[in-house]
C-alpha cells in the first residue's frame, strides 16, 4: 500500500487526508459509479474485483438517542440489537439519512468512517479481523480506501464486535 504525496493529500477527501495525516498506509481504489446500481457496496466490490466480505459499508444508526457508526460487510446486514449492545445501549434504529449526511459531512453511499465532520462512536464488525486488509468508503461514491482493520479500528477508536449478519 502506498502513502500519498502532499499534492494527493490536498486533492483528497477528508478520509484520505486523515489517513495521510496519521501516517497510515492505504491504497485508494476508484471506479466509475453507476447511479442505477441497487447497492453502493456491492457495486464497489464488483468494480474493484474484491470479495464482498472484504468491502465494508458505513451505516449511521441512532443508539438510545446518540448517533453511532456501524461498519459491516456489504455482503451482509447490520444487526441493530447487536449494535446497541456493543455500543452500551438498549435500542438502535437506522438514523435519518439527512441527519447522517449533515453530521458526517458525507453523502449517502459515500459516508466514510474516517474524517467525519463530527467524530461519532464507531463499531467495526468483528469479521473484519479475518482479513489482512478491508475496503471502506473514501468519502465519495466511486472511491474506496483499502487499509488494515487494525488501523481502521485505531483511527476511529472503534469497538470491534459481531454486529453483522449474513
Amino acid at each position: 500500500m502506498a502513502k500519498k504525496s502532499k499534492k494527493q493529500q490536498s486533492n483528497g477527501t477528508p478520509a484520505t487526508v486523515a489517513l495521510t495525516a496519521a501516517g497510515v498506509p492505504f491504497t485508494v481504489h476508484s471506479y466509475e459509479h453507476d447511479p442505477s446500481h441497487p447497492s453502493y457496496g456491492e457495486e464497489a466490490a464488483e468494480a474493484m474485483g474484491v470479495s464482498p466480505d472484504r468491502v465494508f459499508k458505513t451505516l449511521v444508526a441512532d443508539v438510545d438517542g446518540a448517533l453511532t457508526v456501524a461498519v459491516v460487510p456489504v455482503a451482509g446486514q447490520l444487526d441493530l440489537k447487536a449494535l446497541a449492545a456493543a455500543a452500551g445501549g438498549k435500542r438502535a434504529a437506522m438514523a435519518d439519512p439527512a441527519l447522517a449526511e449533515r453530521t458526517t459531512g458525507y453523502v449517502r453511499g459515500g459516508i466514510s468512517p474516517l474524517g467525519q465532520r463530527k467524530r461519532l462512536p464507531t463499531v467495526l464488525d468483528a469479521s473484519a479481523t479475518r482479513h489482512d486488509t478491508i475496503c471502506v468508503s473514501a468519502g465519495r461514491r466511486g472511491l474506496e480506501v483499502e487499509l488494515t482493520p487494525t488501523d481502521l479500528a485505531t483511527l476511529t477508536a472503534a469497538t470491534v464486535a459481531p454486529i453483522g449478519r449474513l
